[in-house]
């Protein structure tokens, strides 16, 4: 025999070997697996009434405190919504009691600015001054009444343009005054507490 089959033959006996080996270790890991479950099963089986009696109540314990966490996460979830829907409605009704007169108050504005058109044309005589002073004070009564329900008023002259507050109608240039700065008031603005009900209209610096 060569030495070439000499090592054909010890490779293929040393293959047998490894799977004899292999298939040994296979049917220890098996028997054994047989064997615990053998062992489970007879112990289940030797399992006195009041042991199994043990075993039933931990199962019902186990899937009792399973239900009692679901439905804890549930009533947990229930309030947080709950809360949530309060604090929505309570932040809709104060919105709605704030915001209440806006369309009124918007109707009272061309009132406003009717009455200081008037006050611009001069007074030459003693009734058109007197009248000029009845105007003024009404004026000066109507816009304290709006102060009272949360009516302030925008009069941005010398201010810095605020797109947020300010509606620019046109930007001049103007060697007096820095870059967006308004240097003109076309039309008052109005706030009703804190939120814009009308945007002063503004001329700005270019």
């Amino acid at each position: 025999m060569s030495e070439k089959d000499k090592q054909n033959q010890t490779s293929e006996q040393k293959e047998e070997l490894n799977e004899a080996q292999q298939e040994a270790a296979e049917q220890e890991v098996e028997d054994a697996v047989e064997e615990a479950v053998e062992e489970a099963v007879e112990a289940a089986e030797n399992l006195t009434d009041e042991e199994k009696k043990i075993l039933e109540l931990e199962k019902a314990l186990e899937e009792a405190e399973a239900k009692a966490a679901e439905n804890m996460d549930l009533a947990l979830r229930t309030k947080a919504e709950a809360e949530n829907i309060r604090r929505r409605s309570e932040n809709e009704v104060t919105s709605a009691r704030k915001y209440a007169i806006e369309k009124f108050a918007e109707e009272l504005l061309a009132v406003v600015d009717s009455i200081e058109q008037g006050l611009q044309a001069k007074a030459e005589h003693e009734e058109s001054k007197a009248m000029k002073e009845g105007m003024e004070l009404t004026l000066k009564m109507a816009l304290s009444t709006l102060e009272k329900f949360g009516v302030e008023q925008l009069n941005p002259i010398e201010e810095v343009f605020d797109p947020q507050l300010h509606e620019a109608m046109t930007m001049v240039p103007s060697p007096d005054h820095e870059k967006n700065t308004i240097i003109d008031v076309f039309q008052k603005g109005y706030l009703l507490n804190g939120r814009v009900i009308r945007p002063a209209r503004v001329v700005v610096a270019q």
